[in-house]
């Protein structure tokens, strides 16, 4: 047999053509699959002809049973017994309304006819105080009667709910209010013992039995409660009062919010009906839907009545939905976050439910109102320690989401590359607004709470053990036993509002937040205290600060002691005293010197024996080498105490030591100059970017102060570095060789970062060669490129008139632009207009930049001026943006300065602390103003004394009122009748 017919096979003998097997096969298989697909197409087929069938027949039964039905009730002869109520009524409406109401179609007129006659009857039924007429009677009957009262009454608040949520109640005055009211007072009467006219002492528990049965099915997802009652919120625009029109309207649309919120907290009360092992399950799954449903609706309370709110801040409710949000909490935010794909595209973005949730819960929890002034207070009964877990909880969660859409702020600004999302951002933040009344709100508007002093007081004082150590993850507290709320968790609390605020604030960012924390009373010295317990093992550490000796415990938080009221007069007459030093300059160069030089010679003379106590060992690895806990509390003290440390003068920080001893300022200093430059040695990841943006705020603020006023000895900044410091040049040169040879920016990032970040773990010295260095390479590489570096032909060739040296500068050589670099060949001229003898071999060049410096440095040029100090230190002039080319020239004379640092030359003029701090763009500190403005300087400091001495006046007089009722109460106490 040839070779290509060896696997082939004849099927009818010589003469068919034949096929190979595989071909057979394939072919089979097709076939096979084809009489497969007939036979589902046949069987879907049937299968639609069947249910179609059967809805054809049930319609046409439920149309027949409406038309008798309606006879029947034309001709109702009453009263009406409850088992005609029950057999003749309830049993035909309840299966031809259920039908009809279910197809989705229009509401006929007819439909809502019949749903009126038979809610009236039910209602004048349950009215009745005959047991035979009474339809609620048949709830503690036989045994049938209430099987049958049960599946009835569940139908009819099925059908109740389904009316609120279908029904067009936006149109006030229409009828479908009206069917709606009828139904929500009938389903809230079902319900209530109360309503029920028919009922005696002998019949109360097996009611109650039957009640608990039906608020158990309403706590149910069968009975949809919850979702239909949002689906009605949701199309509430505004409050109710601003809505209606007409007291009737105003009835009509409160009753139906009313009991809607009413059957929406049936289920919480349920417990109090029937002691019965399984109610907190009952309870349990009522509270997941009221968090899945209706605390995620935006502006969930804005929309309610105002005197729907205290019953849902009732402890009943608000308590069970903080534990159950914590016992299922997986759970319930897996069911938001699956809400939210639903709703969410990338080109339409909206806040997700569980940032709903988040402010809902703040806004319930806190009893904030509008205009309220103790806005931080606390629903009474609540669970503090739930509430801050479950904020907390949520608070991740919204974070993670901001992360993912890309609207979380990197360095506290929005990302540079997301412009679009930025748009987005500005669209999603008008649309999470609302009007209340006359009041507009935004999003930011229902987290004002958390920004309340009184708010974090309260918080803060319910901690039992302000140093307990806490889990990663948050425990599932039982019902019984609420536990107590930790520093720590209110760190988290605060941590994660810091970083929200952040992201949804676009005017203020986190600063209301920033500024409470700052300001608080004792709060920082708690953080830092705790702080030093996980950094400080097993060490001595300073446990009073300034806040300590100034105020009195931070226990009575506005009460006056009575040592301070002793000592008044003293500390007022201390204060002036520091404003007259402080205005005469003493306190800066004389009082602080003398008070200070002890403590910093002591430093110093103990550096080269004791350094390593500035070498913090949980720090040796950067943020990776802490844990959660404390990288949280870190975050928190470093936001608070940068922002703090803006206001904060010379006279608080160094001599009243508030709101810490120096000896604390220096081992604050320490841990954030040891965090922050390992952190940047080993290449942190983006996780630890919010710590490390504030943590190195905060170092650059402490450092700064330092240079100005020594606090710390050298070895501390210096300490960091000491072991493992590249050397100069080989920073300089791997920076440089990674930065041309890499598109990577985060390869360079290690050693660019020490440098630009934290020069002074440099020392000075080698900080100067390690700019000269720059400088070095940077004339090689213009080399390399074939630019004119030294002398030579091709040098830069200017005339200069000696007595017109800086004119005749500025216009040949400010438009040189990068050929500045490049050498520059002077020959001056002299008053004659004869040029000098002499050849330009450097000295020229070195003349001639002195010759310039001095010539517009000089305050008859009008550039600059020198200050009123003593220093006398240079400032731009105000007037020269009078002069013509002013700034231009200013420019001009930074690229004169530029040139001499680029060449090694030195100019012997010194700027302003002031002005070099805004050109190196960070901030300047209160008591440098007085180098600029004395006299403002002195006006401010005056009335900031004065408010100061006002404030303790008026708490002293507030303290002697008090005492003078209480005496004259125990006086009349005391008199005889």
């Amino acid at each position: 047999m040839d070779e290509p017919r060896k696997h082939q096979v004849s099927l009818r003998g010589a003469s068919v053509k034949e096929i190979s097997r595989d071909a057979l096969l394939e072919k089979v298989s097709h076939q096979r699959e084809l009489r497969s697909y007939i036979r589902k197409s046949t069987a879907a087929a049937v299968f639609i002809q069947r249910v179609w069938r059967r809805y054809s027949a049930t319609k046409l039964i439920a149309l027949q049973l409406q038309n008798q039905w309606e006879i029947l009730m034309d001709n109702l002869a009453v009263p009406l017994t409850k088992i005609q109520i029950s057999g003749s009524i309830l049993r035909p409406f309840i299966f031809f309304m259920s039908f009809l109401l279910n197809r989705g179609a229009k509401k006929q007129k007819s439909d809502k006819d019949c749903m009126k006659t038979c809610f009236r009857v039910v209602l004048e039924s349950i009215n009745s105080t005959n047991l035979d007429e009474n339809f609620c009677s048949m709830a503690f009957g036989n045994v049938e009667e209430r099987r049958v009262w049960t599946y009835q009454s569940k139908k009819l608040i099925s059908l109740c709910l389904l009316v609120l949520a279908e029904f067009d109640n936006s149109r006030l005055g229409g009828e479908d209010i009206f069917v709606t009211s009828l139904a929500l007072r009938l389903a809230v009467v079902l319900t209530d013992l109360k309503g029920w006219k028919c009922i005696i002492n002998a019949n109360i528990q097996a009611a109650n039995m039957s009640i608990r049965d039906l608020v158990h099915f309403m706590g149910s997802k069968k009975s949809c409660l919850y979702s239909s009652v949002r689906r009605y919120i949701c199309k509430l625009q505004t409050p109710v009062s601003s809505q209606v029109t007409s007291s009737g309207q105003a009835d009509d649309r409160f009753l139906i919010i009313a009991s809607a919120t009413t059957l929406a907290l049936r289920p919480f009360h349920v417990a109090g009906l029937v002691v019965n092992t399984n109610c907190l399950e009952e309870v349990q799954n009522a509270a997941e839907q009221f968090c899945i449903f209706l605390l995620t609706i935006p502006w969930f309370a804005q929309k309610l009545p105002a005197v729907l709110i205290p019953a849902l801040r009732h402890m009943s409710v608000l308590s069970a939905c903080l534990r159950v949000l914590l016992m299922s909490r997986e759970g319930i935010l897996k069911e938001m976050s699956c809400a939210v794909k639903m709703t969410t595209t990338h080109q339409n973005r909206v806040m997700p439910q569980v940032g709903w949730a988040l402010a809902n819960i703040i806004y319930l929890a806190t009893m904030c109102e509008k205009n309220a002034l103790d806005s931080g207070k606390f629903a009474p009964g609540l669970d503090h320690a739930s509430y801050v877990h479950v904020v907390i909880a949520l608070a991740e969660n919204l974070l993670t989401w901001l992360e993912k859409v890309g609207w979380l702020r990197k360095d506290q600004e929005v990302l540079d590359d997301c412009h679009t999302s930025a748009e987005s951002l500005d669209n999603f933040l008008h649309e999470a607004e609302t009007t209340a009344g006359s009041l507009k709100m935004s999003y930011s508007d229902l987290l004002k709470p958390v920004c309340q002093q009184g708010h974090l007081m309260k918080l803060v004082s319910f901690n039992k053990d302000t140093f307990v150590k806490k889990d990663d993850n948050l425990p599932a507290i039982s019902m019984e036993s609420p536990r107590c709320c930790e520093l720590l968790d209110v760190a988290y609390y605060y941590s994660c509002m810091l970083r929200i605020y952040s992201a949804l604030n676009t005017v203020h960012g986190a600063l209301p937040v920033l500024n409470m924390l700052s300001f608080t009373p004792g709060f920082l010295s708690n953080l830092w205290g705790a702080l030093e317990k996980n950094l400080f093992p097993g060490k001595d550490y300073v446990a009073e600060s300034a806040s300590n000796q100034n105020k009195v415990g931070e226990s009575n938080f506005h009460e006056v002691s009575a040592g301070k009221q002793k000592h008044f007069a003293k500390d007022s007459g201390s204060k002036w005293v520091d404003v007259i030093q402080k205005i005469t300059g003493k306190s800066q160069t004389e009082s602080k010197t003398a008070n200070m030089a002890d403590g910093i010679s002591g430093s110093n003379s103990i550096d080269e024996h004791c350094s390593d106590i500035w070498d913090i060992e949980p720090l040796r690895k950067g943020p990776d080498g802490i844990s959660k806990d404390t990288n949280c509390l870190l975050h928190l003290f470093c936001a608070s105490y940068s922002h703090l440390l803006l206001v904060l003068d010379d006279i608080e920080f160094y001599e009243r030591q508030v709101p810490f001893v120096l000896e604390q300022q220096r081992k604050i200093a320490s841990v954030l100059n040891t965090l922050v430059y390992n952190a940047l040695s080993l290449n942190i990841g983006a996780q630890n970017r919010p710590l490390m943006d504030f943590a190195v705020k905060c170092l650059h603020l402490l450092y700064e102060r330092d240079c100005r006023h020594q606090f710390c000895p050298p070895a501390l900044w210096l300490l960091p570095g000491r072991i493992n410091r590249p050397p100069i040049a080989v920073a300089a040169r791997t920076h440089e060789v990674l930065a041309a040879t890499t598109n990577d920016v985060s390869a360079s990032l290690t050693i660019d970062s020490v440098i630009t970040t934290t020069p002074h773990v440099f020392p000075f010295e080698e900080r100067v060669e390690m700019f000269r260095e720059f400088i070095n390479m940077d004339k090689v590489s213009r080399r390399m490129a074939g630019e004119v570096v030294g002398p030579g032909p091709h040098s830069v060739e200017i005339v200069i008139r000696r007595g017109h040296v800086f004119e005749d500068g500025f216009q040949q050589i400010n438009c040189l632009g990068s050929r500045l670099k490049s050498n520059i060949h002077v020959s001056f001229v002299n008053e004659s207009g004869l040029p000098e003898a002499g050849l330009d071999y450097g000295g020229l060049s070195k003349e001639f930049l002195t010759e310039i410096a001095k010539a517009a440095f000089s305050p008859e040029c009008g550039l600059f001026i020198q200050t009123s100090t003593s220093d006398r230190l240079l400032i731009p002039n105000s007037a020269a943006r009078f002069l013509e080319n002013g700034f231009q020239m200013i420019e001009f004379l930074g690229k004169i300065v530029g040139k001499a640092l680029y060449e090694g030359i030195l100019l012997d003029y010194s700027f302003s602390h002031v002005f070099v701090q805004k050109l190196l763009g960070r901030y300047s500190f209160l008591d440098e103003l007085s180098t600029l403005d004395p006299v403002l300087y002195r006006n401010l400091i005056i009335m900031r004394v004065m408010s100061e001495s006002f404030h303790w006046i008026s708490q002293l007089q507030k303290n002697h009122l008090e005492r003078g009722m209480l005496l004259s109460l125990n006086l009349e106490a005391r008199m005889p009748v």
